[in-house]
């Protein structure tokens, strides 16, 4: 494994800490799919827009729903077995999650939008 990819794998490590069982489990909830945007852009119920976030306004999967099935796949499977495309999408992983956690609401964020967004990218800030 290259030093860049161990370097990828090192940090999603770190910035997932949902297992794979969580984060499916989780991805099945209603809000779950309550937040975020379609690949389109449209925006979530409430108006937000935000294109790395969590449902689609009117059916459709959201970009972090869709992710979120991603991840769950790369927690499953197998370390050798993952392609540039898996190493890519790490990274579009970690950037959200870090994006994301420099945004923090101030307050209880147990059932927030926040909280529930980066859930569907695989990290539980509560954790």
């Amino acid at each position: 494994m290259s030093e860049d990819r161990k370097a990828v794998a090192d940090e999603f490590g770190k910035a997932v800490n949902m297992t794979a069982k969580e984060l499916e489990h989780w991805l099945t909830t209603d809000e779950s799919k309550s937040v975020g945007a379609s690949k389109d852009g449209s925006s979530s119920k409430d108006g937000s827009s935000s294109k790395d976030g969590g449902s689609a306004k009117d059916g459709g999967e959201s970009v972090g729903h869709e992710s979120g099935r991603k991840i769950v796949a790369l927690l499953r499977g197998k370390k050798s077995d993952r392609s540039d495309g898996d190493y890519d999408h790490m990274s579009k992983v970690i950037g959200y999650i870090h994006r994301h956690l420099a945004q923090r609401p101030s307050g209880d964020v147990r059932e927030t939008r926040w909280r529930y967004s980066l859930m569907n990218w695989g990290h539980d800030p509560l954790k």
